[in-house]
C-alpha cells in the first residue's frame, strides 16, 4: 500500500490533494530534520505518522492545549518515538557541510579513501 492510500485509509479522507500536501510537508520536515536529500525506506513510517498527526491537528494550529466540557487536551510537537527514529538517521554537519553516503542501485558506495 502506498503512502497516500495508507493515509486515506487511516483518516477516512477522500481529498487526495489535501493528503498529498500533508505527506509532502511531512517529507520536507523529515529531510530537513535529518539533513538528507533523499528519503530512506526507514523514514517512510515517520513521514506517514507526521502527516497523520498534521491531519488530526487541523483546526488547532498554534494551540498548545485546550479545555472544555471537563476534558483537557495538550499538544506535543510530535511523539518521542517519531523523533527516536529520525535521530537514528540524522546526519551531522561538519564545517557547514553534510556528508551523505551515495547509493548505486540500492548498494552503499563509500566515499573514496574509506574502508568498509
Amino acid at each position: 500500500m502506498d503512502q497516500l492510500a495508507w493515509l486515506s485509509k487511516m483518516t477516512g479522507e477522500s481529498d487526495e490533494e489535501l493528503l498529498s500536501l500533508l505527506l509532502s510537508d511531512a517529507e520536507e520536515f523529515v529531510l530537513g530534520y535529518t539533513n538528507r536529500r533523499e528519503v530512506l525506506p526507514e523514514l517512510k513510517k515517520p513521514i506517514r505518522d507526521l502527516a497523520l498527526i498534521a491531519y488530526n491537528r487541523m483546526g488547532t494550529e498554534g494551540e498548545t492545549g485546550r479545555s472544555g466540557g471537563g476534558e483537557s487536551y495538550t499538544f506535543d510537537a510530535a511523539p518521542k518515538q517519531v523523533y527516536d527514529v529520525l535521530n537514528r538517521y540524522r546526519l551531522a554537519r561538519v564545517g557547514g557541510k553534510r556528508y551523505e553516503v551515495k547509493t548505486q542501485q540500492g548498494e552503499a558506495v563509500l566515499p573514496q579513501g574509506s574502508r568498509s
